[in-house]
């Protein structure tokens, strides 16, 4: 029994010892398959988490590590002398360059110290300072730091864009690849490089970009003067440009100039003597100082940069292929070099004299005006100007044009105005004022042989922002009478056969309902030259060489190739010839043209600029004008001697007729050619002229259209602006006049017909000798005779035709008036008159109806030139009708 019990408990012990067994067999297989698969698990994991790593940084932008510098640099300009007139900023892009020669030594050291202590020792990034960084994130210490090297911030700023990444993931992404390239960078790029290409990149407030900027903009220095208590000042603003700004932030700025100034002697920089004299600087008062002189001496872009702006956008647009946008963040950002055609006296003679007072009759105001108010029933309105116009209208105040005597009067217009419209509840959201000197001009001064402007000036008075309007080049007004050069005259010589003798009939002129008049009282002239025309600005004469000679499809292709670009399809007709087009020219544009005529026949488009280089200085368009043959010479010449004879004084010929219009703008001992210009309702007044050196153009008027009437300054004061201007511009220069080309010649002429002079008839003219010489393109010389004027018998009693009565006789010259004529003029005057009524018929009977006053009225038997001594007579008057 006790062997059976022994053998069952050795059994149970047995199947538990192997229970024991299998459980721990299980357990250990458990545990190895856990291992095994936790092993897999981390392989896996650290698998994915390299793969990312190195997706990453395989994604890493492509970039070339040894040329990571700053960008968005300002642009430079500079004039025709080399001195720097603009600096193109805008937002982020008025960066300039520091060499690391240029970087006094407690600027860089102040930097070091205090951004990145380990910067000469570590090879782009700092695991003592990542791990500090780490600590203080897990501990809540904000002192420990940041873990960011001054290298990882050149990345970040040059390749990242300053990293503005929201999300941690996008973060940590950039976070890994700033490290990766930060490495990159240390062996590519020396430490001085680094460091030098940092401080040139980093934002320091007030728009100052880069430590060479800011050093000018707080200190008014160049940054290798700078102190050490001024180099501290500029290594705290980095961290935070808004809030440690010297300026707006001078306490914090303060706190943490200490601060870096401690770090200096703690790392053995600076000495304590050092330390403690530049915490004594006062340095703030200098900041406040050099920003208080900075804002009052701040002033916009000038009206020639404004245009250089446009034209260099265009230009980069043209040539380069850029867009809009790309053109503007070339010349705003791209650290460009603009040299300009501007030259800086002539510029300065320009600015004097369009803003000279002593130059203007009138000093009135127009005003641009906003109101906005809030009624009592909460409904919201705006005004302007325009509602203190009808204000006035509505008042019977017809002597208001909308321009001001004086500023007390504009203020005391508005606060009437304010008072009348303004009722009780109401509230005012808003109000501006701002006030135009007017009458208003406009100038632009060129190098006719080079296409260079060389000054422009956009208007009077001071300019108040960059990038306004432009009167010499955004503007466009009628043109007036310097338009009858472009459209007719010119064509007509050029192309159409006609000469600077070829006359028009000045008289009453109709072309459709369209009736024509001159700018002058004297009446009509009857037959007048187109020389005739240019001298006198003769507004028949243009008018009927246009219609009769060019068409006007021929005078607006004349004007597009002088560079007028803005005519329309509604321009081709008789009112082209004076300037009466529907959008008008910019002065710009209209000196351009003249300035053709100058240069010879050949247009030279106007230019602003001559060459640009990129940051690195390398050309990026070299600026050649548009150029092309508009005139021959030859009639580039001739229009220039009529246009110098209207600058001289003289009387037309004739009994009563006009003056030259441009005698007020000739220049004391320098040859001059021009042509005057006024709108019909003398709402613009017009010079443009030229020498053998220059050509300039003034437009002067009132902004919104008002007459120059004696209250706005009348109609010539434009033309003195243009003579003093021009004056000093050439003064000390020899005269070297206007040189008559080969293709030019010589001929006696009758101003009455434009052929050759029949002698005794044409110099007996009875106002005078109307023979003259003329010049003419070769080939183009009259061959035909004078026969406008006529020799006559007349009664040397009555001066009319002689009857058989008549005792004595003598000749005279007389006019033939062209068939269709109507109206008196002062050839008409002259014109072949009737038969005496002096002398009676005592011995001759006549047939009824004869009548002596006209041809019918001879008798038949009786042939011209009949007397009783000489009858048939053989003194010869020319045919009845005057040819």
């Amino acid at each position: 029994m006790n062997y059976g019990k022994q053998s069952t408990e050795k059994k149970i012990r047995s199947a538990n010892s192997k229970a024991r067994k299998y459980t721990t067999k299980v357990f250990l297989a458990f545990l190895k398959s856990l291992f095994v698969l936790c092993l897999f698990g981390s392989i896996v994991v650290a698998s994915i988490c390299f793969g990312m790593v190195k997706g990453i940084i395989d994604n890493a932008p492509d970039v070339d590590i040894a040329t990571i510098v700053p960008n968005e640099y300002a642009t430079t300009v500079y004039d025709s002398a080399g001195n720097v007139t603009e600096t193109l900023v805008t937002a982020g892009s008025n960066r300039e360059e520091a060499s690391y020669e240029e970087l006094p030594k407690n600027l860089v050291n102040a930097f070091v110290s205090y951004e990145d202590s380990r910067f000469w020792e570590h090879n782009g990034i700092d695991l003592r300072s990542i791990l500090r960084a780490v600590r203080g994130v897990l501990t809540g210490d904000s002192t420990a730091g940041g873990g960011s090297t001054i290298t990882q911030q050149l990345i970040k700023n040059s390749v990242f864009g300053g990293g503005m990444e929201k999300g941690f993931g996008e973060r940590l992404e950039r976070k890994l690849q700033e490290w990766f390239l930060a490495v990159k960078l240390d062996e590519a790029m020396s430490k001085e490089q680094i460091i030098t290409n940092y401080m040139n990149t980093i934002n320091l407030g007030n728009n100052s970009l880069g430590v060479k900027v800011a050093a000018r903009r707080y200190f008014n220095k160049n940054i290798s003067d700078l102190t050490l208590s001024e180099c501290a000042v500029l290594a705290g603003i980095t961290q935070n440009p808004s809030k440690f700004n010297p300026i707006t932030g001078q306490k914090a700025n303060s706190d943490k100039q200490k601060v870096i100034l401690q770090y200096m002697h703690d790392q053995g920089y600076i000495t304590k003597q050092e330390e403690d004299e530049a915490l004594s600087d006062d340095v703030y008062s200098r900041i406040q100082n050099v920003d208080t002189a900075t804002k009052e001496t701040s002033t916009p872009y000038s009206y020639f940069t404004d245009e250089l702006v446009e034209q260099v956008k265009k230009a980069m647009k043209d040539q380069l292929g850029y867009t809009d946008t790309q053109a503007h963040n070339m010349l705003y950002s791209g650290g460009l070099s603009i040299y300009t055609t501007q030259d800086p006296a002539f510029q300065a003679i320009v600015d004097e004299e369009i803003n000279n007072p002593e130059n203007y009759s009138a000093a009135r105001y127009s005003v641009e005006y906003r109101l906005s108010v809030t009624h009592k029933d909460g409904t919201t309105t705006h005004y302007s100007e325009e509602n203190i116009k009808r204000y006035h209208k509505e008042n019977a105040d017809t002597g208001f044009d909308g321009l001001y005597n004086s500023e007390e009067a504009v203020q005391a217009d508005i606060d009437g105005y304010k008072a009348y419209l303004l009722k009780d509840g109401d509230t005012i959201l808003g109000e501006s004022l701002h006030k135009t000197l007017q009458p208003q001009a406009s100038f632009v001064l060129m190098d006719q042989k080079s296409g260079e402007v060389k000054a422009i000036s956009g208007g009077r008075g001071q300019k108040t922002a960059s990038l306004t309007l432009n009167r010499a080049s955004g503007t466009y007004r009628q043109p007036g009478s310097t338009f009858k050069i472009l459209t007719a005259f010119a064509p007509a010589m050029d192309t159409c056969g006609a000469t600077l003798g070829s006359v028009y009939y000045d008289s009453v002129y109709t072309v459709g309902n369209k009736t024509f008049s001159n700018w002058y009282s004297s009446g009509y002239q009857g037959y007048s030259s187109i020389r005739d025309g240019i001298i006198y600005s003769m507004n028949i004469v243009a008018v009927r060489c246009l219609m009769e000679t060019v068409t006007p499809q021929l005078g607006v292709e004349y004007a597009k190739n002088f560079g007028i670009n803005s005519l329309t399809d509604t321009d081709y007709n008789p009112a082209l010839a004076l300037g009466g087009i529907t959008t008008g020219v910019s002065n710009l544009e209209l000196t351009g043209a003249f300035a053709t005529i100058a240069n010879g026949g050949v247009y030279k488009k106007p230019i602003f600029f001559t060459r640009i280089l990129d940051h690195d200085g390398k050309v990026l368009i070299d600026n050649t004008p548009e150029t092309h043959r508009v005139l021959k010479d030859s009639t580039a010449f001739l229009l220039t001697d009529a246009m110098a004879g209207s600058m001289e004084s003289s009387r037309k010929f004739s009994s009563s007729g006009p003056g030259s219009t441009s005698a007020s703008a000739r220049i004391p001992g320098m040859s001059g050619a021009g042509k005057s210009g006024t709108t019909s309702a003398n709402n613009d007044v017009w010079f443009v002229g030229y020498t053998p050196y220059y050509t300039a153009g003034i437009w002067a008027g009132c902004d919104d259209n008002q007459k120059l009437t004696k209250q706005n300054g009348g109609t010539s004061f434009h033309k003195a602006i243009w003579r003093k201007i021009m004056t000093r511009v050439h003064e000390g220069m020899s005269d070297p006049g206007f040189p008559v080309p080969d293709s030019v010649e010589t001929a006696q002429i009758c101003r009455k017909s434009g052929k050759l002079a029949v002698t005794g008839v044409c110099n007996n003219d009875p106002r005078g000798n109307a023979v003259y010489t003329e010049y003419f393109a070769k080939g183009t010389v009259p061959t035909d005779v004078c026969n406008n004027h006529v020799r006559a018998t007349v009664c040397s009693v009555s001066h009319r035709l002689p009857t058989p009565y008549c005792p004595e006789r003598t000749t005279a010259i007389f006019m033939a008036i062209p068939a269709g004529e109507e109206g008196a003029t002062d050839d008409s005057k002259f014109a072949m008159p009737g038969y005496c009524t002096i002398h009676s018929a005592n011995s001759i009977i006549l047939p009824p109806g004869d009548n002596l006053d006209s041809p019918s009225g001879l008798p038949q038997q009786y042939g011209p030139g009949y007397t009783p001594q000489n009858p048939g007579g053989t003194t010869q008057i020319p045919p009845w009708g005057g040819y």
